[in-house]
């Protein structure tokens, strides 16, 4: 059986992750496994290197101390990711998902991802982790380094699930985004809901002419398809659309050097997530 891998950290987004896992497991008819990855050095990041700060003239008793309060933390962090995994499984088997597996690893996400995710058909994080500044609203950092690297389409949870009805395109033209494109007429996650297509910055009729040659096809596979293309900065024209049109899921190529491709890893990152916030499926 196919499979969607969740990435969780136990964070306010977790069960938010979990109900986005289950409705696309329903939609793919795939299990889910969850991942949580244990980082040494993110975790000593948080809660101190002791050992290092006590300098060369610290007694072997202190060093001791040290060291098993360090192999404490460990213990604790394994604890946690346990519970976290415990959590993940009954909210996900709550949801309907039959098919479940937990996997804790030791690591970073990136490399961990690297191994596991080129069987996997998704992945599943949320916008922000345990430790990202909610107040300044900023995107996760490893989010980021994830949608850099993924070789598989990423889908980025939003604070809350909603139920998916209606989803637009973010449309460039762009290798990436015809790959989206490719992913929703060929994989049943998105099949029989609203679709909406919108090219956004420079326009012109070359232009024009390609984003109706994807909507025909979409059209053709069975899809209701309003299509525009609209000149102006794109950040508020997708904004508008999803406002507008009650959009509850963003497509879009994830990295590269066009200006849609830029709102999500460029500077304009935090507007984007603030002014959409719905989930986003990426491809790179």
């Amino acid at each position: 059986m196919s499979h969607i891998l969740s990435c969780t950290d136990g964070s306010l987004y977790a069960p938010s992750v979990y109900q986005h896992s289950a409705w696309a497991a329903a939609r793919m008819g795939a299990g889910v496994k969850v991942l949580h990855v244990l980082d040494p050095h993110r975790e000593l990041a948080h809660g101190g290197d002791l050992t290092g700060a006590i300098g060369f003239d610290a007694s072997a008793e202190l060093t001791q101390e040290l060291v098993k309060l360090e192999e404490n933390q460990a213990r604790v962090a394994r604890l946690k990711g346990k519970a976290i995994l415990e959590d993940a499984a009954k909210q996900l088997t709550a949801a309907g998902v039959t098919n479940v597996e937990t996997l804790q690893r030791h690591g970073t996400l990136v490399d961990t991802l690297e191994e596991l995710e080129p069987a996997a058909e998704l992945v599943v994080i949320g916008k922000r982790g345990e430790h990202c500044d909610f107040a300044k609203g900023h995107l996760g950092g490893e989010l980021q380094r994830v949608i850099r690297t993924s070789v598989r389409p990423v889908l980025v949870a939003s604070r809350a699930f909603k139920p998916v009805e209606r989803f637009l395109i973010a449309y460039d033209g762009g290798p990436s985004v015809l790959k989206a494109v490719d992913f929703v007429l060929n994989n049943p996650l998105l099949k029989g809901l609203h679709c909406h297509i919108l090219r956004a910055g420079r326009v012109d009729d070359n232009a024009r002419y390609y984003l109706e040659e994807t909507a025909q096809k979409l059209r053709a596979a069975g899809f209701t398809v309003i299509s525009a293309a609209e000149p102006g900065p794109p950040e508020e024209l997708i904004a508008n659309v999803v406002k507008s049109s009650g959009i509850d899921l963003l497509v879009m190529g994830a990295y590269g050097h066009s200006p849609i491709r830029n709102l999500i890893l460029g500077s304009t990152t935090t507007t984007m997530v603030r002014t959409c916030q719905i989930p986003v499926l990426m491809f790179r």
